[in-house]
């Protein structure tokens, strides 16, 4: 393991904060905080080279444009280095790790996403295991995907989604198993990991020019707040719906407002607001209409993947009809077939 070399990058959250008069703020000197934690463990841990965001970012503030640094940053340093740990913020972290899968895709090397519920600097902190844990799976030969590891947990990046604020286990993977998980050993699921590609196939497009926005059914949801909605013109709209793809159709104006966006080039995807399972538009009869309005149904996808995924989409400048076609086709592991 020491002869591994991995990229460390800092870009901020929970795991290098400190408590303030007010509030959590990023600690001073996170360099010599992680030196005094892991200096005492070097036989057992990869060599690894710190690299620290000037700014570093609660990621609750995180962007498009956020993920695009990331994904660069790892691209640039690629030849560099044998694996990488992002040090990133438990709040929108799925969303990173899926949009570092669409943009780098064919990974050969694995790019692990961490961080921790309670600051390094607190006494019951779980950054301690996670970080380490971390850096012995970047060093992994088997792994070559970009993964979330939390609390014994190693999840694909872009089937992870954050299910407790207030549990270790912070993250869950409801339609994909296990990519592993850190007892006593380190146990690998060989058979969910993404088998080794033929080649590198990494896309780094300019993100943040496109708007990708989300829309909740929920009982009783005014028409006016879809019209609203679909006025801005969008790119892209998710649809949360209830169940396998269902949406209110007793009001045949919400199907005729997605109609009319879906024909003016906007595209449409359902997801469910139930995490375990996959979309099935056209299941019941009152989800039998969106297809009709043009949507297209998202499987068993996240809702941070299919999020990620449309901006990639979109970003890569696609066509409508093309972004829809690739958006139903299985890019890294997102989407089962």
């Amino acid at each position: 393991m020491r002869n591994k070399h991995i990229a460390l990058i800092y870009t901020g959250g929970t795991v290098g904060m400190i408590k303030t008069e007010q509030g959590y703020a990023p600690m001073p000197d996170f360099a010599a905080a992680l030196s005094a934690l892991l200096g005492d463990r070097d036989d057992r841990l990869p060599r690894y080279t710190l690299h620290e965001y000037a700014a570093p970012i609660d990621s609750s503030n995180a962007t498009p444009r956020d993920w695009q640094q990331v994904g660069r940053d790892i691209a640039a340093r690629y030849h560099d280095y044998d694996g990488f740990v992002v040090l990133h913020g438990t709040d929108t972290m799925a969303y990173t790790a899926a949009a570092l899968s669409f943009m780098l895709q064919g990974l050969r090397k694995p790019v692990i996403l961490t961080g921790s519920q309670i600051p390094l600097s607190a006494a019951r902190s779980d950054a301690p295991q996670n970080l380490i844990t971390a850096l012995q799976l970047a060093a992994s030969d088997a792994i070559r995907e970009v993964a979330i590891y939390f609390n014994q947990r190693l999840l694909r990046g872009n089937r992870a989604t954050k299910v407790s604020i207030e549990r270790l286990q912070a993250f869950d993977s409801p339609n994909y198993p296990w990519l592993g998980e850190a007892c006593i050993e380190v146990k690998l699921n060989h058979a969910a990991l993404l088998p080794c590609a033929d080649r590198e196939r990494f896309e780094l497009p300019e993100y943040g020019n496109c708007m990708v926005l989300p829309l909740r059914f929920v009982p009783g949801l005014p028409l006016q707040a879809v019209r609203a909605m679909l006025d801005l013109k969008p790119q892209a709209v998710i649809l949360a719906c209830y169940g396998a793809g269902n949406a209110p159709d007793r009001d045949p104006a919400l199907l005729d407002m997605l109609a009319q966006a879906a024909a003016s080039g906007t595209v449409l995807a359902a997801c469910s607001q139930s995490p375990h399972g996959r979309v099935t538009i056209g299941a019941y009869a009152a989800g039998a209409g969106m297809t009709a309005a043009g949507v297209i149904g998202a499987g068993d996808m996240t809702f941070e993947a299919a999020f990620a995924k449309l901006h990639h989409l979109l970003a890569r400048g696609l066509a409508v009809d093309d972004v829809k076609r690739e958006f139903l086709r299985d890019l890294s592991g997102e989407l089962t077939a």
